[in-house]
């Protein structure tokens, strides 16, 4: 086990994160902040905080279910049941530039399923991808906009986002 960041990484990570966010929007954007359960969920509450504060306003923060959108929700050799939790989004989506937050892009696919459940729940004018940890591994084209750090690891190697307000602490450790 090998410590990629620290608590302090984790906080500045995230402040870069805001910051470029910000540098990106014009006064007329209207932007939106969704989470992908479950780590996605509270890098996004932390990442709408950031930039409520910076802009003065507050930005809508909601969280996004994608198990029945995987591809591998069917795979016979899954030892257990998907759980299925709820999508909590309390704006509308439509028109507005979503920035799509997940703790972890490794192959894209759960960035896919994440798109796709969104389409369903309205017409975005944008979605924008940020994420804490970006490591090689891509079977899908798909790139975040906004990252935290970009790790080059070998595929056998699994990269582990753990949050003070989902486990106890925060640190990224590769296992």
């Amino acid at each position: 086990m090998k410590t990629l960041l620290s608590s302090d990484k984790i906080a500045e990570c995230i402040t870069a994160l805001a910051d470029e966010v910000a540098r990106q929007r014009t006064e007329s954007t209207r932007i939106a902040i969704i989470g992908i359960r479950s780590r996605g969920e509270v890098l996004a509450k932390r990442l709408s905080a950031i930039l409520s504060k910076k802009f003065g306003t507050e930005i809508p923060c909601g969280t996004l279910d994608i198990t029945l959108y995987r591809d591998d929700i069917n795979n016979p050799q899954g030892l257990s049941q998907p759980v299925v939790r709820s999508t909590e989004i309390g704006f509308d989506i439509d028109e507005k530039i979503i920035i799509l937050v997940d703790d972890v892009l490794h192959t894209g696919r759960s960035t896919r399923a994440a798109m796709d459940a969104l389409i369903d729940l309205g017409r975005p004018k944008a979605i924008k991808l940020a994420v804490l940890v970006e490591r090689s591994g891509r079977e899908l084209p798909i790139a975040a906009d906004f990252t935290g750090i970009k790790a080059d690891l070998p595929a056998k190697e699994n990269v582990q986002v753990n949050f003070v307000e989902s486990d106890g602490k925060d640190q990224v450790i590769i296992t």
